[in-house]
């Protein structure tokens, strides 16, 4: 468990990136709590991330909402562990109409997330599926995110063509995202604007809109 006094602290750092409320603090402790437990018998995260939690994951989570402070529907696939899903749900919690839709095939780590969710009392919903078969849920949304899932040319093509009007991608990519942008352009032309991660020194956040086959 984190001590009061350290979880104040963790707040203060936390808030650097995106403000988070106490009762923000105490969800995300919780779901924290939850994870270790789980990863004792199921593969959840990568055990070595687990010591740097609160950054690793938490942040570098967080700086999705940072980037789109007024989105109120997500949607998160290939939601694994819950990040950035559940972390976004946390800090929506607070605000009327929130929600984020977690897409995963892994039945266990599904069966994670719903507990997750429901320890957390956060406005999450979980979709047992394929992303292939996410286009409802991708339809949905106003921001759709992806954490370390698939090459920047695979997630167009589950992704692209329902990246249209106001709908965007927030894609979280690490120090190779300059060739994954370039392999995608030969069949994919979209609004790019590249967020370098608050987190990562070498990785980016791929904000992409209005995307089209060429």
């Amino acid at each position: 468990m984190v001590k009061p006094e350290d979880a104040e602290e963790v707040r203060r750092r936390l808030s650097e990136i995106h403000p988070v409320s106490r009762e923000t603090m105490a969800r995300l402790t919780a779901y924290r709590d939850l994870l270790i437990k789980w990863q004792a018998k199921t593969n959840l995260v990568s055990p070595a991330t687990l010591p740097d939690f609160w950054e690793r994951h938490v942040a570098d989570s967080l700086q999705l909402l940072a980037l789109k402070r007024n989105a109120l529907s997500w949607t998160d696939l290939g939601s694994g562990g819950g990040f950035p899903g559940l972390v976004i749900a946390a800090g929506l919690a607070e605000r009327q109409g929130g929600v984020v839709r977690l897409v995963e095939s892994n039945q266990k780590k599904c069966a994670f997330l719903r507990q997750a969710a429901s320890r957390m009392n956060v406005p999450a919903e979980v979709f047992s599926c394929r992303i292939e078969s996410a286009a409802e849920q991708i339809v949905a949304a106003e921001v759709v995110t992806a954490r370390a899932l698939a090459p920047l040319s695979k997630l167009l093509k589950w992704t692209g063509e329902f990246l249209t009007d106001d709908r965007v991608a927030l894609f979280m990519k690490g120090r190779d995202f300059r060739r994954e942008i370039e392999d995608s352009h030969g069949d994919w032309k979209f609004d790019l604007v590249e967020h370098p991660s608050r987190i990562d020194p070498a990785g980016c956040v791929l904000e992409i809109a209005n995307v089209s086959h060429r």
